[in-house]
């Protein structure tokens, strides 16, 4: 089902779509720069929230820019009952910011992925390694960063600004 959006909608939309103001009062400064309140603000996002338009609202951090000089993609073959455990134990490092299942396949029997970050490689090793060591899992692949691609967000509105 399409979902006609309003004209304050629009508005809306155009001005979040490539991210937030970097300010303590985004929602304000969003507010006044598309010339609302910001209840509106708040309450289109709540309702886009609530009938499945938008997922949520986050900040996306650049781990370079926060002295994490090294990352790696860890992948892991873990048994189908202990998915679930697992994930959540490695989520339980603060160098790791993603912890997500995929479907495997013969070809490729990884089914955990992780992001692990850290200073330097030999920090990420470390932590690797301990996260092994905690789960049980000697299976595993570690995907080094080479570098990193230009994030870009989706863009809805067109505008002659943005």
């Amino acid at each position: 089902m399409v979902i006609a959006l309003s004209e304050i909608e629009r508005r809306l939309l155009a001005e979040i779509q490539h991210g937030m103001p970097a300010s303590s009062t985004p929602y304000r400064d969003v507010a006044e720069k598309i010339g609302v309140d910001i209840d509106d603000v708040l309450e289109i996002l709540n309702s886009w929230k609530k009938d499945g338009r938008m997922r949520r609202v986050g900040a996306i951090v650049n781990h370079f820019k926060v002295g994490l000089q090294a990352g790696a993609m860890v992948v892991w073959q873990v048994e189908e009952d202990r998915i679930e455990e697992v994930g959540k134990m490695m989520a339980s490092f603060p160098e790791v910011s993603h912890a997500y299942e995929r479907p495997s396949n013969d070809q490729w029997p990884f089914n955990v992925y992780t992001m692990v970050h850290g200073p330097g490689a030999e920090d990420v090793r470390d932590t690797i390694k301990k996260m092994s060591a905690k789960v049980g899992i000697k299976n595993y692949k570690q995907l080094e960063t080479i570098r990193e691609l230009k994030k870009v967000p989706p863009t809805y509105i067109l505008t002659g600004d943005k």
